[in-house]
C-alpha cells in the first residue's frame, strides 16, 4: 500500500450510500442484552467524533474496522469472531467496532453499502477486506495479510489495550524527510497542490530514481484532477458517452480516490482495447500514473500491468 504523500487520512466521502435513511431501532449499548460483547483487549467502540483520531492512530499500528448494525445477526457473530481473533495477535492489530446506523458519515467514508463490512486502515489509507461473515479460518488469513502489508510499510507498533492490556510500545522517531519532500508535505497541508507538484518535480530532477517523489507526484496529480469534481455528474457523463476518453479517465480517477482500484484499472484497460492513436497513449500514461498512486507492489497493480500488456500487444 502506498502512503498518502501527506501521511494523513484521505477517505473519500463521495458517492456512497447514506445509511442514515434506514430506519432502525436504537442499538443496545455494548455489554447489555441485545448489544455486542463489552470491549476486550485491543477492541474499542468508535463513533463519528472519535473517527479522526482512530484514522490517525493507524500510522502506528494496523486498525481493523468493523461496520456493524444491531439488526444484523451476521454483524454480531462477526464481531465476536473478530474480537477473539484480534486477541490472539497480542496488540499487533486493533479492532474498532463502528455502528453504521448510528454513524452514517463514517459508513459513507468507507463507501459501505451493507453490513457487516470490514476494512483495514493503514497509515490513514482504507483497504477494503470483505463483507458478510466468512469462516474464522478465512478471516485469520485476511488478518495475516493485513499484518504483512503493515510490516512492508513500516507500521509495526502495538495497539493500546483495554482492561489491563499492555500499553503500546514506544516507536522510535522517524527520520526527517528530505527537504523537498518536506516542502511537498507542507504544501499539501496548506492545500497548495501546485507548490507540492513543483517540489516533487524538483526532487525528481535532482534524483530521477526517487521513487517516493514519483509516487508523491502521482498522488498530488490525482488530488488535483479530482478537486471539486461532482461524482454524480462525472459518472453520468461516462455512462452517456462510453467512447469519451476524458470521461472515462475522470471516473477512473474518482474510483482510485475512493479505493475502487479494480474498477478503475478495468475501466481504462477496456477503453484501451477500443481506442487507437494519441488517445490510447493518453490512457496508458494515466494508467501508469495511477499504478504509482496505488503502489507497484500491490497485487492489483501487478495484475493490471499484465492486462495492460495484453490489451496493447
Amino acid at each position: 500500500m502506498t502512503q498518502n504523500p501527506a501521511g494523513e487520512p484521505r477517505l473519500n466521502m463521495r458517492g456512497a450510500v447514506d445509511l442514515s435513511s434506514l430506519a432502525r431501532p436504537a442499538t443496545p449499548p455494548p455489554g447489555t442484552p441485545g448489544g455486542l460483547a463489552a470491549p476486550g483487549p485491543w477492541v474499542i467502540d468508535v463513533d463519528t467524533e472519535g473517527f479522526p483520531a482512530l484514522v490517525q492512530s493507524s500510522t502506528g499500528h494496523p486498525v481493523i474496522v468493523l461496520l456493524w448494525a444491531s439488526w444484523s445477526e451476521a454483524s454480531t457473530t462477526l464481531a465476536t469472531d473478530l474480537g477473539s481473533l484480534i486477541g490472539e495477535y497480542g496488540g499487533r492489530l486493533q479492532l474498532a467496532r463502528i455502528d453504521a446506523d448510528a454513524n452514517p458519515q463514517v459508513a459513507a467514508a468507507f463507501q459501505s453499502q451493507s453490513v457487516p463490512t470490514v476494512v483495514a486502515v493503514l497509515a490513514g489509507q482504507p483497504l477494503p477486506l470483505f463483507q458478510g461473515a466468512p469462516e474464522r479460518a478465512q478471516i485469520k488469513d485476511v488478518l495475516d495479510q493485513v499484518l504483512q502489508a503493515a510490516e512492508a510499510n513500516g507500521i509495526t507498533g502495538s495497539a493500546p489495550g483495554t482492561d489491563g492490556a499492555p500499553a503500546p510500545v514506544a516507536e522510535p522517531e522517524e527520520p526527517p524527510l528530505p527537504p523537498l519532500h518536506q516542502a511537498a508535505y507542507d504544501a499539501i497541508e496548506a492545500d497548495d497542490f501546485p507548490a507540492a507538484t513543483a517540489a516533487y518535480e524538483q526532487a525528481l530532477r535532482e534524483n530521477p530514481r526517487d521513487d517516493l517523489a514519483k509516487a508523491g507526484l502521482a498522488q498530488v496529480g490525482l488530488l488535483t484532477r479530482t478537486r471539486g469534481a461532482d461524482p454524480a455528474s462525472v459518472r453520468k457523463a461516462a455512462a452517456d458517452a462510453p467512447g469519451d476518453v476524458d470521461a472515462q479517465l475522470a471516473v477512473a480517477d474518482l474510483d482510485v480516490l475512493g479505493g475502487q482500484i479494480d474498477d478503475a484499472f478495468g475501466r481504462l484497460i477496456d477503453t484501451i482495447r477500443v481506442t487507437f492513436g494519441p488517445d490510447r497513449e493518453r490512457i496508458r500514461t494515466r494508467l501508469v500514473d495511477l499504478f504509482e498512486v496505488v503502489g507497484s507492489e500491490d497485487p492489483r497493480v501487478q495484475a493490471a500491468r499484465r492486462a495492460l500488456a495484453s490489451a496493447l500487444y
